[in-house]
């Protein structure tokens, strides 16, 4: 599965476009007590990064639903909220391609 943020991808050619796919994922971020604000941000990072990657294999199970071999225009949205919620939403328009 490819995915991009642009809307083409060199060398291969659009067969179908087959729809709007979506992925959201939502996380109480890990709290640890430090006052080392390196390790809170480190803390984040990682927290962020692993909703994200769950946003993301839920937009290609949509697309593979759909048949798709690519998604094309992802957007991605990431929202921290002051109750220590992560919250990542990624969106994009699943296609059919192949090689030129």
């Amino acid at each position: 599965m490819i995915l991009t943020t642009t809307n083409s991808v060199e060398d291969y050619k659009i067969l179908a476009y087959r729809g709007i796919v979506s992925g959201t994922s939502i996380d109480m971020q890990k709290m640890t007590l430090t006052f080392n604000m390196t390790k809170y941000y480190e803390g984040l990072t990682q927290s962020v990064n692993e909703v994200k990657a769950k946003a993301f294999e839920e937009l290609k199970a949509d697309a593979e639903k759909l048949n798709a071999n690519a998604v094309i225009g992802i957007s991605i949205d990431i929202e921290l909220t002051t109750s220590n919620c992560i919250m990542v939403s990624v969106s994009g328009t699943a296609v059919s391609i192949v090689k030129r």
